[in-house]
């Protein structure tokens, strides 16, 4: 068996297993995602939420993905059908792609590639075509509005998430993630990670991955108020379905991105206890919650406030933050602080 695995065809059929461990995983916890959204708000609104499918609602996720399957798909006159039903297919297959540079723990990973930032970067730059395409194919000013301020949106949270990540780059030496966990482990635990040396800048982050994934409050390309829903008004059925996966698969990402980049990964917050895949999912289920969260309890921004932070406030902090770092780990201030490439790189 092991021969038959150093053989080109036992690599492929070894990748393939890989690939559908993570695509099962992450659509596993893409059911209880959204199951824990609906409860956390239930919550602070004081209701119940989900509690009549399955034990406790559990089974809640899995009847609203089966009715969306079952329900008749509905494309407006004058639609570009091919367009039209490959604008989903994009924002859900670019989401799931992002995960296969992903660790969950020392070795855990499907491409352990050292640019495994710029690939991330790269698929979750593309994942704006389908929402412009989806916009475009629908033949209606409502989506098409709502698929501009989308693109806007991204773009421009993007070059405040780029400048942050360049940050932790600097200090670490290497666009790895699991060099840049690696340079974490000091044997201090909590106060080894990246949040303390990068404080500022964790705050931008979780803010601006919000702003990318049109979270509340900035979930203007979907606002109900104004838009319609935005970009997905015309979709229903499956390529609905897909379009809201492919969100929650994000959001899902940019909680992994937190993890890996300021709070340790698999590393354990406390020295002595051991690391593993548990700590890395916890840290992600964690900052899901934040999200959920702020979904809550904070009202939505205008879209003209939400330019003004991005361009006017996160933007000249990021690209300041750069240029302090690159100062910093020049000149190795408080030795190993801000410059650990021999322990990351």
């Amino acid at each position: 068996m092991t021969e038959f695995f150093q053989t080109g065809l036992g690599m492929a059929v070894l990748m393939a297993i890989q690939s559908l461990l993570i695509v099962g995983f992450v659509m596993i916890s893409l059911l209880f995602l959204v199951y824990g959204d609906r409860k956390i708000w239930a919550a602070v609104q004081m209701r119940r939420g989900p509690n009549v499918v399955g034990p406790w609602g559990l089974l809640q996720s899995v009847a609203d993905a089966l009715k969306y399957v079952v329900k008749e798909i509905v494309v407006p006159a004058g639609a570009d059908r091919a367009v039209f039903f490959l604008a989903p297919m994009v924002s859900f297959v670019l989401a799931i792609l992002a995960w296969a540079v992903i660790p969950f723990n020392d070795g855990w990973v499907l491409a352990n590639i050292n640019v495994a930032i710029l690939f991330v970067f790269a698929m979750s730059s593309l994942e704006v075509y389908g929402v412009i395409m989806g916009g475009w194919a629908s033949n209606s000013k409502y989506p098409f509005l709502g698929s501009l301020r989308s693109a806007a949106q991204m773009i421009s949270y993007e070059v405040s998430l780029g400048l942050i990540i360049i940050g932790i780059i600097l200090s670490t030496g290497s666009m790895s993630f699991s060099a840049i966990v690696n340079a974490q482990d000091t044997g201090y635990g909590l106060l080894g990670w990246y949040w303390l040396p990068h404080l500022p800048m964790v705050v931008l982050f979780f803010v601006s991955a919000l702003a990318e994934t049109n979270r509340p409050p900035f979930d203007l390309p979907e606002a109900e108020s104004e838009l319609v829903a935005g970009f997905m008004v015309e979709y229903s059925s499956t390529p609905y379905l897909l379009f809201m996966a492919g969100e929650y698969i994000a959001v899902f990402l940019m909680c992994a991105l937190m993890s890996l980049l300021f709070f340790g990964g698999w590393l354990s917050p406390i020295p002595g206890l051991p690391d593993g895949v548990l700590w890395m999912v916890g840290k992600m289920a964690f900052f899901f919650f934040l999200f959920a969260m702020v979904k809550a309890i904070v009202p939505r921004y205008r879209y003209d406030q939400l330019m003004r932070i991005g361009w006017k406030v996160f933007l000249p902090m990021s690209l300041g933050w750069v240029v302090l770092v690159a100062f910093l780990a020049k000149f190795e201030v408080l030795g190993m602080f801000w410059a650990r490439w021999t322990m990351g790189g």
